[in-house]
This record gives C-alpha cells, structure tokens and sequence, in this order.
C-alpha cells in the first residue's frame, strides 16, 4: 500500500506538472524506472540491517546510504538508471602492510636437536602478505559472475638480462618471491533467494577464516595461527555448490569437489598444503563434500557449523591405481574429517570472535610410510603426518572511542583487544597421543590495538607470546623444550566490500 501511495503521489504530480508545461512527458520506462527504485528504497528501509550471504568475494552486505538518497540532486528515473546501470559491475578488495620483529630464530634447525643453540636469536620482517582484488558483473536474469585475484607477498618479479661481467650471456633472474594466483572465477545462477547455483573456482567456507579473511575481519595484525597452520586459507577449489538464506537469518552452503592430495601432506602444517597442485591441473581421482550453515536472526550474533569429507590417498601421479590395488595400500583412502564451529558478535562497542576446528585423517600411518619411499624430487615433503589435529580460539574488544561522544559521532574506533590461541598440528598420531614433533603444538597470547579513522581502513598494533607444548627431554623427563616465541607487529589494513548477493 506504501509503495502504490507513493507512486500515485508522483504520477499526480507528473499530470499537473504536464498540463502546466506540455515539453514535459512522461515515458513508460521512466515510470517503470520509478518503480523499480521505490522498490529499491522500500527494501533498503525495511531492512536496513540485512545480512548478505558470505564467502570470499561477497564479504559483507551492500546496504543503500541515506546520505547518497539525500544529496542526489538527478531526477528519480536518471537516479534508478544509473543505479542500475552501476550495480552490475562490482569491484573490492582488501589487504595489509605489516612489520614485526621476532624475539627468535628463523632458522630451520631451531626445532632441532640443540634448539637451546637458537635463544637468543631474533630477525624482522617487512612484507604485504596479502593484497586481493574482487571484481564482478552482474549479466541479468539473476546471472552473475565473480572474481577474486591475490598477490601474496608482493607478487613476483623475474626478468632476462644481459650479464657483462660474465661475457654478455642471457641469465634469468629472480628479483622477487611470491605468489599471483586466481583465487576466485565462479559463474552463479539465482533461482531465488532459497536455490542459488555456482560452479567455478571458490572458496571452501571450512572454518571461521575461510568464511571471513578479509583484514577488518580479525583483529591480529596477521591471520588467526591455528587455523591457518592446519586448514587451507584461503583455501580455494574448483566446484560445484548449491547455497541459499531464509528470511528469519538462516543462510546454507553444500559444494562438492574434487579431493585433497595427500601426497603433500606435512607435520607443520597437517593437511593444508594438499588443496594445492603442482600441476597444470588438479587431480581428481578422488572426491569430497563440504557444507557451512550460519544463524544471523539476532542482530549482531553469527553462529556458524562447518564440515569438509573427503578421501585424498589416490589422488597422486606416483602409481597408477592398477599398482595401488596389488600393493599394500590397496585399502588406504586417507579420509579427510573436519568439524567447526564459530561464533561472532558485535554490540554496544564489543566484538568477540571465536572458533575451534578439530580434523581426523584415517591411515596416518600408511600414508606417512608411503610419502616418506617416495622418490626424491617427488612433490611429497616425505614427513610423518598427523591422524589428529586441532584448533580453537577465542578474542575480544572492546571500543573505547565508543565513550566519547565527539569521537563516537564521527564514526572512528579504537579497539583494545586480546586473543587466545591453542592448535597442535601433531595432536595424535594414527589415534594415539603423542610428544613427536612436540614444537607442532603450542598456546599463543596477544594483547593490541585496531584503530579506524574509518570503517575501510585499519591501523593496527600487537604483541604475542608463543608458548611451545611440552616434550619428553633427552633425559626422559617431561617438560619445556623449545624456545618460546615473542612477537611484536604492526600493520596498516583495508577492506572494501561491495558484493554481488540476491535479495527478493
């Protein structure tokens, strides 16, 4: 009723105003322009607060600003094309400049035998780990497309050049590492708001960090250490996912994919490094389901599951399947299991995020024995893998510019936070409790700051204190035997989110 009162409003108006000045007209696509924007308007009021759908590229929710209706000086109809026209193509992103010194050793031997030869070592570091662009376009008819392309570490340089001083041979250098990769290119359809298609290459929405890696997103100057030790981050695989949301806050996500690579699979770092491929392809002898369901109808509040199956132990190039089936690892499938649960809330200046992720691999034992005869250069690192790994943290702050009302009005924060970590990456090996490996587990502590002149850019400050799990001694005692890992970092952050998403 609201909506046809304000029409027949405008359309009087137009008539009086008409027979006043004939040169005036009215077309039929400027009134079907019209509507289209007080359709618009209707839904920006009536959900002023509404939750989008959340994965790597639509981050958050794209909400109309009062602000932008009040100044806009063109007509309704330029005003409604115009936004038409400017909301099929999308474009974001986010990253971060950072710096830290480290009250330890980098070097490779500090989980050693001598690890007391390392103490009093330190280093730093100056890096961009991570600068993401987001593009999207928006076909029609509920078609869309999305992309997500990622420099990490500043990208890579490497040139030809003419070396003199060696007689004017042709020598490749390498003046950078780093990583480019094309994270995100996914084609979708919307049926509606309950039934929504993509296909392509996407996030796994496995864990609070997968689901939410932008760098507003968290409070650390770097990415939260125990799921990104454990789990792919961003992890990223071409497949096929069916999502959609319910009015009352309920949003859903079932995708399946091809399998991880357990030849890759690793002690520091558990399953992580087998979503990546050394190959120009990915392999896919071996398949895996993943699904994430979250609860936004409490403003404020997040509560999210997350859960990833799949098989990883044939999804290699070593041995052919015929060779697999006569030899001993005829029954090994290395089944990938992992369960998550996150939260998040954010009210009255406070925002608390938490997560614990916990992942059970079958045949720990025989895939370790077999990565470990692979050939040398293989793409196996040949290391023990974990059957069991975890995960979980927890932090909070609070923003005390939410005391002062001058600061308060022009929308800055200032958050002081803590965080707690604890992951073990060697948790248990092939089901029984273990101290191999004992520097793969450890508690972290931080205290910090986050400060934001405005809501896209951060500037951040933080110092953490690395607690090692505890071992079994040369002696055969228990107790401490690595060196614990003080940090202090700082970085400058930014985040601009402007999704594609669906709404009725």
């Amino acid at each position: 009723m609201k909506k046809l009162a304000i029409i027949y409003t405008v359309l009087t108006l137009c008539v009086l105003k008409t027979q006043a000045d004939d040169s005036i007209k009215v077309s039929a696509a400027d009134l079907q322009a019209l509507m289209q924007r007080v359709e618009r308007l209707e839904q920006a009021q009536a959900n002023p607060n509404k939750w989008g759908y959340v994965d790597g590229v639509t981050g958050a929710t794209k909400q109309v600003s009062k602000d932008t209706i009040k100044t806009d000086t063109r007509s309704e109809p330029e005003q409604a094309s115009h936004a038409e026209h400017k909301n099929r193509f999308t474009i974001g992103g986010y990253g971060e400049v950072t710096a830290k010194h480290c009250w330890y050793s980098n070097n490779y031997l500090r989980y050693g035998k001598n690890p007391e030869k390392y103490a009093n070592d330190h280093f730093g570091e100056f890096d961009l780990p991570h600068v993401v662009i987001y593009m999207g376009y928006d076909f029609g008819q509920e078609w869309s497309v999305g992309t997500e392309i990622e420099f990490e570490h500043g990208g890579t340089e490497s040139a030809i050049e003419i070396e003199e001083e060696e007689g004017g041979e042709y020598e490749s250098e390498i003046e950078r590492g780093g990583e480019v990769a094309l994270e995100q290119f996914w084609l979708q359809k919307a049926f509606n708001r309950y039934a929504i298609l993509r296909a392509g290459m996407q996030v796994v929405p496995v864990g609070a960090l997968n689901a939410h890696h932008e760098s507003t997103e968290y409070f650390g100057v770097y990415r939260n250490e125990g799921e990104f030790t454990i789990l792919p981050c961003t992890w990223h695989e071409v497949a096929l996912t069916f999502m959609g949301s319910t009015k009352n806050g309920w949003h859903y996500q079932a995708m399946f994919l091809p399998g991880l690579d357990s030849d890759r699979f690793n002690r520091k770092n558990w399953i992580k490094p087998g979503t990546g491929s050394p190959y120009e392809f990915k392999l896919a002898n071996v398949f895996a389901g993943a699904a994430r369901i979250d609860y936004t109808g409490v403003e404020g509040l997040r509560l999210s599951l997350s859960c990833y199956c799949g098989n990883s132990f044939r999804n290699t190039l070593s041995k052919t399947n015929a060779e697999l089936d006569a030899s001993a690892y005829k029954d090994v499938k290395g089944t990938v299991s992992i369960g998550s649960f996150d939260i998040a809330y954010k009210g009255y200046g406070v925002i608390v995020r938490g997560s614990a992720t916990y992942g059970h691999l079958s045949d720990a034992a025989a895939i370790t024995q077999y990565n470990i005869s692979m050939r040398k250069g293989s793409v196996s690192s040949k290391q023990w893998v974990a059957s069991d790994a975890v995960a979980a943290g927890i932090e909070a702050g609070f923003d005390f510019f939410r005391l002062n009302k001058k600061l308060a009005e022009k929308k800055q924060q200032f958050y002081v936070f803590g965080r707690y970590d604890y992951y073990d990456s060697m948790l248990r090996y092939d089901n029984q409790p273990t101290d191999m490996y004992a520097w793969c587990g450890r508690h972290r502590a931080a205290v910090g700051i986050n400060y934001f002149p405005i809501k896209q850019i951060g500037v951040k400050a933080e110092f953490s204190y690395g607690i090692l799990k505890q071992g079994i001694r040369a002696d055969g005692t228990r107790g401490k035997i690595y060196n614990d890992e003080p940090q202090f970092a700082i970085g400058i952050v930014y985040a601009v989110l402007t999704p594609f998403y669906w709404t009725q």
